[in-house]
Protein backbone atom coordinates (compact mmCIF):
# COMPACT_ATOMS: atom_id res chain seq x y z
CA UNK A 1 0.00 0.00 0.00
CA UNK A 2 1.28 3.52 -0.88
CA UNK A 3 1.47 6.73 1.65
CA UNK A 4 2.58 9.79 1.10
CA UNK A 5 5.17 11.68 3.37
CA UNK A 6 5.45 15.74 3.46
CA UNK A 7 9.26 16.47 2.02
CA UNK A 8 11.41 19.49 2.70
CA UNK A 9 12.91 21.35 -0.09
CA UNK A 10 16.29 20.21 -1.06
CA UNK A 11 18.98 19.89 -3.90
CA UNK A 12 18.59 15.76 -3.52
CA UNK A 13 14.83 16.15 -3.15
CA UNK A 14 14.90 18.09 -6.86
CA UNK A 15 17.58 16.15 -8.15
CA UNK A 16 15.25 12.87 -7.20
CA UNK A 17 12.56 14.64 -8.88
CA UNK A 18 13.87 15.52 -11.76
CA UNK A 19 14.70 12.80 -12.85
CA UNK A 20 11.07 11.25 -13.50
CA UNK A 21 10.38 10.72 -17.32
CA UNK A 22 6.99 12.06 -16.45
CA UNK A 23 8.27 15.35 -15.60
CA UNK A 24 6.39 18.38 -16.46
CA UNK A 25 7.76 22.40 -15.97
CA UNK A 26 4.44 22.53 -13.27
CA UNK A 27 6.85 20.57 -11.29
CA UNK A 28 9.84 22.91 -10.64
CA UNK A 29 10.88 24.64 -8.33
CA UNK A 30 10.59 27.67 -10.51
CA UNK A 31 7.09 26.87 -11.14
CA UNK A 32 6.03 26.65 -7.90
CA UNK A 33 7.78 29.90 -6.82
CA UNK A 34 5.70 31.82 -9.36
CA UNK A 35 1.72 30.29 -8.08
CA UNK A 36 3.07 30.80 -4.51
CA UNK A 37 3.76 34.44 -5.43
CA UNK A 38 0.68 34.95 -7.62
CA UNK A 39 -1.94 33.29 -5.14
CA UNK A 40 -0.10 33.69 -2.02
CA UNK A 41 -0.34 29.82 -1.52
CA UNK A 42 2.28 27.29 -0.04
CA UNK A 43 3.74 24.64 -2.21
CA UNK A 44 3.53 20.81 -0.70
CA UNK A 45 5.73 18.69 -2.03
CA UNK A 46 5.71 14.82 -0.86
CA UNK A 47 7.63 11.59 -1.52
CA UNK A 48 5.34 8.63 -2.60
CA UNK A 49 6.14 5.49 -0.75
CA UNK A 50 6.17 2.20 -1.40
CA UNK A 51 7.13 0.86 2.38
CA UNK A 52 10.39 2.89 2.75
CA UNK A 53 11.55 2.92 -1.09
CA UNK A 54 10.44 6.33 -2.47
CA UNK A 55 8.47 5.23 -5.93
CA UNK A 56 7.05 8.61 -6.63
CA UNK A 57 6.37 12.10 -6.09
CA UNK A 58 3.31 14.40 -5.33
CA UNK A 59 2.96 18.23 -6.35
CA UNK A 60 0.64 20.51 -4.76
CA UNK A 61 -0.05 24.39 -2.81
CA UNK A 62 -2.02 24.85 -0.06
CA UNK A 63 -4.34 27.96 0.26
CA UNK A 64 -7.19 29.45 2.01
CA UNK A 65 -10.67 30.17 1.12
CA UNK A 66 -13.45 31.54 3.47
CA UNK A 67 -10.96 30.48 6.37
CA UNK A 68 -10.75 26.50 4.82
CA UNK A 69 -7.47 25.25 3.90
CA UNK A 70 -6.93 24.20 0.01
CA UNK A 71 -5.00 22.23 -1.65
CA UNK A 72 -5.05 22.65 -5.16
CA UNK A 73 -2.82 20.64 -7.67
CA UNK A 74 -3.74 23.18 -9.34
CA UNK A 75 -6.66 25.21 -8.83
CA UNK A 76 -8.83 26.58 -11.62
CA UNK A 77 -7.29 30.05 -12.30
CA UNK A 78 -4.27 29.77 -11.12
CA UNK A 79 -2.91 29.59 -15.13
CA UNK A 80 -1.00 26.39 -14.43
CA UNK A 81 -2.11 23.23 -16.54
CA UNK A 82 -1.42 20.11 -14.21
CA UNK A 83 0.49 18.91 -11.42
CA UNK A 84 -0.31 15.90 -9.37
CA UNK A 85 2.08 13.10 -9.31
CA UNK A 86 5.19 11.46 -10.80
CA UNK A 87 5.61 7.93 -10.57
CA UNK A 88 8.11 5.25 -11.31
CA UNK A 89 6.90 2.82 -14.03
CA UNK A 90 4.74 0.09 -12.84
CA UNK A 91 3.37 2.27 -10.03
CA UNK A 92 -0.23 2.02 -10.46
CA UNK A 93 -1.70 6.18 -10.28
CA UNK A 94 -5.18 5.20 -8.75
CA UNK A 95 -2.96 3.49 -5.76
CA UNK A 96 -1.28 6.86 -5.36
CA UNK A 97 -4.46 8.64 -5.59
CA UNK A 98 -5.94 6.58 -2.93
CA UNK A 99 -3.01 7.66 -0.48
CA UNK A 100 -3.05 11.22 -1.46
CA UNK A 101 -6.67 11.20 0.02
CA UNK A 102 -5.73 11.19 3.74
CA UNK A 103 -2.90 13.33 3.09
CA UNK A 104 -4.64 15.65 1.64
CA UNK A 105 -7.52 15.85 4.54
CA UNK A 106 -5.89 14.17 8.01
CA UNK A 107 -2.28 15.30 7.35
CA UNK A 108 -2.42 18.39 6.08
CA UNK A 109 -6.08 19.47 7.15
CA UNK A 110 -7.96 20.50 4.21
CA UNK A 111 -10.95 20.69 3.78
CA UNK A 112 -11.35 20.57 -0.39
CA UNK A 113 -8.91 19.17 -2.98
CA UNK A 114 -8.80 19.89 -6.77
CA UNK A 115 -6.26 17.53 -8.85
CA UNK A 116 -5.16 17.20 -12.68
CA UNK A 117 -2.34 15.17 -13.58
CA UNK A 118 -1.29 14.65 -16.62
CA UNK A 119 -1.52 10.84 -16.94
CA UNK A 120 -4.81 10.71 -15.41
CA UNK A 121 -7.78 8.46 -16.73
CA UNK A 122 -11.38 8.24 -15.55
CA UNK A 123 -10.67 4.97 -14.44
CA UNK A 124 -8.10 6.55 -11.83
CA UNK A 125 -10.27 8.59 -9.86
CA UNK A 126 -13.39 6.63 -10.20
CA UNK A 127 -15.43 5.06 -6.64
CA UNK A 128 -13.22 7.58 -4.93
CA UNK A 129 -15.63 10.38 -3.96
CA UNK A 130 -14.25 12.09 -6.58
CA UNK A 131 -16.28 14.70 -9.33
CA UNK A 132 -14.53 15.60 -12.56
CA UNK A 133 -14.96 17.40 -15.68
CA UNK A 134 -13.03 15.60 -19.19
CA UNK A 135 -10.89 18.88 -19.49
CA UNK A 136 -9.42 18.01 -22.85
CA UNK A 137 -6.26 19.62 -24.31
CA UNK A 138 -5.00 19.79 -27.58
CA UNK A 139 -1.53 18.55 -28.71
CA UNK A 140 0.59 18.20 -31.62
CA UNK A 141 3.30 15.79 -32.25
CA UNK A 142 6.57 17.57 -33.14
CA UNK A 143 8.24 14.13 -34.14
CA UNK A 144 7.02 14.59 -37.79
CA UNK A 145 9.88 16.82 -40.05
CA UNK A 146 8.72 20.20 -40.20
CA UNK A 147 7.11 19.70 -44.25
CA UNK A 148 4.84 17.58 -42.53
CA UNK A 149 3.61 19.42 -39.43
CA UNK A 150 3.12 21.92 -41.88
CA UNK A 151 1.15 19.94 -44.00
CA UNK A 152 -0.75 18.54 -41.15
CA UNK A 153 -2.51 22.16 -40.70
CA UNK A 154 -5.89 23.32 -42.26
CA UNK A 155 -5.30 24.60 -45.59
CA UNK A 156 -6.61 28.08 -44.69
CA UNK A 157 -3.87 28.25 -41.21
CA UNK A 158 -1.07 27.15 -43.79
CA UNK A 159 -2.00 30.47 -46.23
CA UNK A 160 -2.69 32.56 -42.80
CA UNK A 161 0.92 31.74 -42.04
CA UNK A 162 2.03 32.52 -45.59
CA UNK A 163 0.47 35.87 -45.77
CA UNK A 164 1.58 37.02 -42.55
CA UNK A 165 5.27 36.39 -44.50
CA UNK A 166 4.12 37.86 -47.43
CA UNK A 167 2.98 40.52 -45.68
CA UNK A 168 5.87 41.64 -44.40
CA UNK A 169 5.42 40.54 -40.95
CA UNK A 170 8.28 39.54 -38.59
CA UNK A 171 8.71 37.53 -35.77
CA UNK A 172 10.98 38.50 -32.55
CA UNK A 173 12.08 36.26 -29.67
CA UNK A 174 12.36 38.48 -26.58
CA UNK A 175 14.87 38.53 -23.91
CA UNK A 176 15.55 40.84 -20.81
CA UNK A 177 12.13 42.99 -22.17
CA UNK A 178 11.03 44.62 -19.25
CA UNK A 179 7.91 45.99 -21.91
CA UNK A 180 7.01 43.22 -22.99
CA UNK A 181 4.58 42.40 -20.32
CA UNK A 182 2.95 45.47 -20.67
CA UNK A 183 3.03 44.74 -24.20
CA UNK A 184 1.21 41.15 -24.06
CA UNK A 185 -1.48 42.74 -21.40
CA UNK A 186 -2.32 45.40 -23.52
CA UNK A 187 -3.08 43.15 -26.11
CA UNK A 188 -4.36 40.32 -23.37
CA UNK A 189 -7.21 43.46 -22.83
CA UNK A 190 -8.13 43.59 -26.52
CA UNK A 191 -8.56 39.82 -26.50
CA UNK A 192 -11.34 40.17 -23.76
CA UNK A 193 -12.70 43.07 -25.07
CA UNK A 194 -14.24 41.38 -27.82
CA UNK A 195 -15.59 39.30 -25.73
CA UNK A 196 -17.13 41.96 -23.00
CA UNK A 197 -14.67 41.18 -20.87
CA UNK A 198 -12.14 41.62 -19.00
CA UNK A 199 -8.79 39.37 -18.21
CA UNK A 200 -9.05 36.80 -15.38
CA UNK A 201 -5.88 37.82 -13.79
CA UNK A 202 -3.55 41.09 -13.81
CA UNK A 203 -0.12 42.33 -15.66
CA UNK A 204 1.33 41.39 -12.43
CA UNK A 205 0.87 37.16 -13.22
CA UNK A 206 2.38 38.04 -16.57
CA UNK A 207 5.62 39.42 -14.81
CA UNK A 208 6.04 36.86 -12.44
CA UNK A 209 5.90 34.26 -14.61
CA UNK A 210 8.83 36.35 -16.24
CA UNK A 211 11.03 37.15 -12.97
CA UNK A 212 10.80 33.24 -12.20
CA UNK A 213 10.98 31.33 -15.38
CA UNK A 214 13.21 33.23 -17.58
CA UNK A 215 16.43 33.25 -16.09
CA UNK A 216 16.12 29.32 -16.07
CA UNK A 217 15.67 29.43 -19.74
CA UNK A 218 12.12 27.58 -19.90
CA UNK A 219 10.27 30.90 -21.58
CA UNK A 220 10.20 31.68 -25.27
CA UNK A 221 8.53 35.25 -25.45
CA UNK A 222 7.24 35.93 -29.14
CA UNK A 223 6.43 39.31 -30.37
CA UNK A 224 4.96 39.80 -34.18
CA UNK A 225 5.98 43.23 -35.83
CA UNK A 226 4.15 44.55 -38.58
CA UNK A 227 6.24 45.70 -41.26
CA UNK A 228 6.23 49.36 -39.84
CA UNK A 229 7.90 47.71 -36.80
CA UNK A 230 4.86 48.50 -34.44
CA UNK A 231 3.85 45.31 -32.43
CA UNK A 232 0.51 43.50 -33.11
CA UNK A 233 0.90 40.54 -31.27
CA UNK A 234 2.63 38.30 -28.61
CA UNK A 235 2.86 34.95 -27.44
CA UNK A 236 4.06 32.93 -24.04
CA UNK A 237 5.34 29.79 -23.95
CA UNK A 238 6.89 28.31 -21.22
CA UNK A 239 8.98 24.77 -22.06
CA UNK A 240 11.09 22.08 -20.29
CA UNK A 241 11.53 18.41 -21.00
CA UNK A 242 9.52 16.93 -23.82
CA UNK A 243 6.81 19.46 -23.69
CA UNK A 244 6.09 23.54 -24.73
CA UNK A 245 3.06 24.98 -23.61
CA UNK A 246 0.77 28.05 -25.18
CA UNK A 247 0.35 29.75 -21.77
CA UNK A 248 -0.88 32.65 -23.34
CA UNK A 249 -1.20 34.72 -26.73
CA UNK A 250 -2.71 38.34 -27.45
CA UNK A 251 -3.26 40.52 -30.33
CA UNK A 252 -4.79 43.84 -31.95
CA UNK A 253 -7.84 43.22 -33.26
CA UNK A 254 -7.58 45.87 -36.35
CA UNK A 255 -4.12 44.14 -37.03
CA UNK A 256 -5.67 40.20 -37.35
CA UNK A 257 -6.02 40.53 -40.78
CA UNK A 258 -2.13 40.70 -41.34
CA UNK A 259 -2.41 36.96 -39.51
CA UNK A 260 0.00 37.48 -37.00
CA UNK A 261 -0.94 34.71 -34.60
CA UNK A 262 -0.49 32.15 -36.69
CA UNK A 263 2.40 32.73 -37.61
CA UNK A 264 3.86 32.95 -34.06
CA UNK A 265 2.88 29.85 -33.56
CA UNK A 266 4.27 28.01 -36.39
CA UNK A 267 7.43 30.13 -35.52
CA UNK A 268 7.24 28.45 -31.73
CA UNK A 269 6.72 24.95 -33.38
CA UNK A 270 10.08 24.82 -34.83
CA UNK A 271 11.70 26.63 -32.03
CA UNK A 272 10.52 24.09 -29.81
CA UNK A 273 11.10 21.12 -32.43
CA UNK A 274 15.18 22.43 -32.94
CA UNK A 275 15.53 21.68 -29.46
CA UNK A 276 14.19 18.55 -29.11
CA UNK A 277 11.32 19.39 -27.78
CA UNK A 278 8.64 16.45 -28.93
CA UNK A 279 4.90 17.45 -27.68
CA UNK A 280 3.29 21.35 -28.14
CA UNK A 281 0.67 21.73 -25.99
CA UNK A 282 -2.20 23.91 -26.14
CA UNK A 283 -3.18 23.88 -22.70
CA UNK A 284 -6.77 23.60 -23.66
CA UNK A 285 -9.71 21.81 -26.35
CA UNK A 286 -11.14 25.12 -28.08
CA UNK A 287 -12.08 24.20 -31.45
CA UNK A 288 -10.14 27.06 -33.05
CA UNK A 289 -6.64 25.54 -32.41
CA UNK A 290 -7.98 22.31 -34.63
CA UNK A 291 -6.77 23.96 -37.62
CA UNK A 292 -3.20 23.31 -36.20
CA UNK A 293 -3.52 19.40 -36.71
CA UNK A 294 -4.20 18.84 -33.22
CA UNK A 295 -4.86 15.46 -31.24
CA UNK A 296 -7.25 16.28 -28.11
CA UNK A 297 -6.33 14.52 -25.31
CA UNK A 298 -8.92 14.21 -22.15
CA UNK A 299 -7.37 15.34 -18.48
CA UNK A 300 -9.51 14.83 -16.49
CA UNK A 301 -10.05 17.78 -13.37
CA UNK A 302 -11.27 16.37 -10.21
CA UNK A 303 -11.91 17.62 -6.82
CA UNK A 304 -13.50 16.22 -3.74
CA UNK A 305 -14.48 18.23 -0.61
CA UNK A 306 -15.06 17.27 3.22
CA UNK A 307 -18.47 18.02 3.08
CA UNK A 308 -21.47 18.94 0.68
CA UNK A 309 -21.22 22.52 2.34
CA UNK A 310 -17.65 23.25 1.26
CA UNK A 311 -18.75 21.47 -1.93
CA UNK A 312 -21.42 24.07 -2.03
CA UNK A 313 -18.78 27.08 -1.08
CA UNK A 314 -16.53 26.09 -3.84
CA UNK A 315 -18.93 26.63 -6.48
CA UNK A 316 -20.49 29.72 -5.39
CA UNK A 317 -16.78 31.19 -4.96
CA UNK A 318 -16.34 29.77 -8.78
CA UNK A 319 -20.18 31.75 -9.75
CA UNK A 320 -19.21 34.82 -8.41
CA UNK A 321 -15.99 35.22 -9.99
CA UNK A 322 -17.66 35.18 -13.27
CA UNK A 323 -20.07 37.82 -12.06
CA UNK A 324 -17.20 39.83 -11.08
CA UNK A 325 -15.48 39.43 -14.10
CA UNK A 326 -18.94 40.19 -16.14
CA UNK A 327 -19.50 43.62 -13.79
CA UNK A 328 -15.79 44.65 -14.35
CA UNK A 329 -16.31 44.54 -18.09
CA UNK A 330 -19.33 46.71 -17.70
CA UNK A 331 -17.39 49.51 -15.60
CA UNK A 332 -14.41 49.40 -17.93
CA UNK A 333 -16.91 50.17 -21.29
CA UNK A 334 -18.57 52.74 -18.59
CA UNK A 335 -15.63 54.22 -18.66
Amino acid sequence: MLALRQASPSAALWRDRSSYADRLIFHTPQWLAFVAEAQGALPVLATVQDGEDVVGHFTGLVTKRFGLRILGSPMAGWTTSYLGFNLRPGVDRRDAVEALLPFAFGSLGCAHLEIRDRSFVDADLAGLGFRWDSAPTAVISLAPAEDQLFGAMAPACRRNIRKAQKSGVVIEEVHDDPSFAAEFYDQLRDVFAKQNLVPTYSIDRVRALIRHLEPAGRLLLLRAREPGGRCIATAVLPWYHRTMYFWGGASYRPDQHLRPNEALIWHALRWARSRGVTEFDFVGGNSYKQKYGTTEVPVPWARRSRSPLVAGLRDAAKEAFALRQRAMARLTRAS
